[in-house]
């Protein structure tokens, strides 16, 4: 017997640009969901009322560090990822590039190949990695550890070139002080997505970088050189490249909301800012503190910090930037939501999947909370 059509209605649903009200979410026999107008509901379609709230993609996050009380670089295995995955499976987030902090050959070569295995395997929630370094700029390393910063060479070129051949969306933060154009070029020619970050490169380095292929900004604002009226540094190479999307943690803590506003003001091209968490290992978890590279990171008041106070990640999960973004940033609610779903997702070489039921969720109307449509 064929399995009944069931018709969600009660909820407005995001399609990824709009909000629709009148419409109802219709999961047909082989999983698959379609937006229906309501006055076109099939016939005999079991219908589900819910009390309000969003139907919307689940989220997809560029840069995932840790969760469920582990560190992709504490433990660059298998099962590092289930567990991370489980957890950021409970926030909402139905894809994620794991990423690794800035460490060791060994260590992104294992890194390399347990993401390899997990997408051999089909593990949900992983749609590839994000090495976070090791070719940063010693200036502005932020929370990673300066003694293992070194310039991109040709082993690390041929380590990278072979693992886009295995992980399809792999992802490489780095400082052009510390990787030549021709060798971004080569990346991106390999399909590497190259982001700029944790750098202190003036615009005209930043925009070369960006014409030999670099796409993206890791974290706006955060450990790069700032825009100011004569030096405008990766902030407004970023912002003024027509083809460069760039990562926002839009917590109330590492950017000021009016800096928002201002970014968003200032975006010259098609590429959009898109939302991350940059979380770390209390990601879906109560923990107080960890290590990273054998250093102590405490949470404290929504922080992440270093003894000494330097920002470690973020305290944050994308349901909650959303809500920053549309509460105290003032934009609206589809944007936000956009910025969390289908921007991130389109910046990957392949986007993960999102015509299926497994992949929405239910946040309700004062977004303080979500659930899958699956779990309802």
């Amino acid at each position: 017997m064929t399995a009944p059509l069931t018709a969600y209605t009660g909820a407005r649903i995001f399609d990824g640009q709009d909000l629709l009200t009148g419409h109802a979410l219709v999961v047909h026999p082989d999983g698959l969901p379609r937006i229906t107008p309501l006055t076109a509901l099939p016939t005999g379609a079991k219908t589900r009322t819910l009390n309000g709230g969003i139907l919307s993609p689940g989220f997809v996050d560029l840069q995932v560090n840790g969760g469920g009380g582990v560190m992709l670089n504490s433990a660059p295995d298998l099962d590092t990822l289930r567990a991370m995955a489980a957890a950021h499976r409970r926030l909402g987030t139905r894809a994620f590039l794991p990423t690794l902090i800035t460490d060791t050959p060994a260590h992104s070569r294992a890194a390399i190949a347990a993401v390899a295995e997990a997408l051999h395997l089909g593990m949900p929630g992983i749609a590839g990695l994000h090495l976070e370094g090791p070719h940063l700029s010693v200036e502005r390393k932020g929370a990673h550890d300066g003694n293992l910063i070194r310039p991109l060479s040709d082993d690390d070129m041929a380590m990278l070139t072979d693992a886009v051949a295995r992980i399809p969306n792999l992802m490489m933060t780095l400082a052009p002080e510390n990787a030549t154009p021709d060798q971004i070029a080569a990346l991106t020619q390999a399909g590497v997505l190259v982001s700029l970050g944790h750098s202190d490169c003036d615009y005209d380095t930043a925009m070369r970088a960006f014409g030999a292929g670099a796409r993206m900004a890791t974290h706006l604002f955060n450990a790069m050189s700032q825009a100011n009226a004569r030096s405008p540094g990766l902030v407004g190479a970023a912002l003024d490249h027509p083809r460069v999307a760039s990562g926002l943690i839009a917590d109330g803590v590492h950017v000021h909301p009016a800096m928002i506003r201002a970014a968003l003001a200032a975006n010259r091209g098609a590429a959009e800012v898109f939302l991350v968490t940059d979380a770390m290992a209390t990601g879906g978890s109560d923990i107080t503190s960890f290590t990273l590279n054998d250093r102590e990171i405490l949470r404290r008041d929504g922080r992440l910090t270093l003894a000494d106070g330097t920002l470690a990640g973020a305290d944050l999960t994308l349901l909650q930037a959303v809500r920053y973004m549309h509460n105290t940033v003032g934009e609206p609610l589809e944007r936000a939501l956009a910025r969390a779903t289908v921007i991130p997702a389109q910046l990957l070489a392949h986007p993960p999947e999102a015509d299926s039921v497994d992949a929405m969720i239910w946040i309700n109307d004062d977004l303080s909370e979500l659930h899958w449509l699956t779990e309802l």
